[in-house]
């Protein structure tokens, strides 16, 4: 069977520009998740945007349980894509669990990335302690599980409102409760299961290219000790800790998103 790359993905291309960002979404969100920082930035940048298979509107039928039971099913995809659109010294912008998976695929094929930026990034959720602290004991993640199987509508209106951060601004948690009672829950639970369970420690010593690592200021997801642990692992890495609290500053706060962004963009 031929496999048709961009309408998988359902891969998009908007702005101009002669340097390219790919904007990747995480666990249980679509590309829409982009949609306030595209206009701040598609007047100087080619953009790719895009969903990964089980994600948005992706082809369904093109999802492979045993495929994408690890990481490197999803970040197989996003080579898959940048061949697809002959992408080179591309800049990376991973939200989430998909800053590791941008990281798997740049130390697959280096030249395909020019520089990687990582929104709320964690290389392991789960504590080792007393070496690694991640945020959540391995008990907390199997009871997340577990309300995902037994009550996923209710898994939902639990989950949004404290990852979100921003109680204030209700709108917000309301849009990603949205989110993520939209996707297919076996789906949504095995993306879970291989976010919170994956660890990427050992491929960061492999990871060669210019990273920015972009932390909140409080992040229920992905807590300040791990920021710091990543970069003091990734060479060349340059960290910066946002205003915005939550797990979700491209949507609560994109324009210290976007500045923080651009400033490191530009020379």
């Amino acid at each position: 069977m031929t496999i048709n790359i961009l309408e998988r993905n359902n891969v998009k291309l908007v702005g101009q520009g002669d340097r390219t960002i790919v904007f990747a979404h995480g666990f249980g969100c679509d590309q829409e998740m982009w949609r306030h920082l595209v206009p701040l930035f598609e007047r100087d940048y080619r953009i790719v945007l895009f969903d990964y298979v089980g994600s948005g509107t992706s082809q369904l039928r093109y999802y492979d349980p045993i495929k994408y039971n690890e990481l490197t099913g999803y970040s197989q995809d996003v080579l898959e894509v940048m061949e697809a659109l002959d992408l080179s010294d591309a800049i990376f912008v991973g939200h989430s669990v998909s800053s590791m998976i941008g990281l798997l695929a740049a130390n697959q094929d280096p030249a395909r990335f020019g520089k990687l930026v990582m929104i709320g990034p964690s290389p392991r959720y789960m504590n080792d302690l007393p070496d690694y602290y991640g945020g959540f004991d391995r008990s907390e993640i199997d009871e997340l599980l577990t309300m995902m199987q037994m009550n996923f509508i209710g898994w939902a209106s639990y989950l949004a409102p404290i990852v979100m951060q921003n109680p204030e601004r209700r709108e917000l948690s309301d849009e990603l409760e949205k989110t993520f009672c939209s996707r297919d829950p076996h789906i949504a639970r095995q993306f879970a299961e291989v976010t919170f369970l994956s660890d990427c420690r050992e491929e960061l010593k492999h990871f060669s290219i210019p990273s920015l690592i972009l932390q909140c200021s409080d992040d229920s997801i992905a807590p300040i000790e791990v920021g710091h642990y990543l970069h003091d692992h990734l060479k060349g890495s340059t960290m910066r800790i946002m205003n915005a609290k939550g797990h979700y500053p491209q949507l609560s706060h994109p324009e210290e998103t976007a500045a923080l962004i651009r400033q490191y963009l530009t020379p």
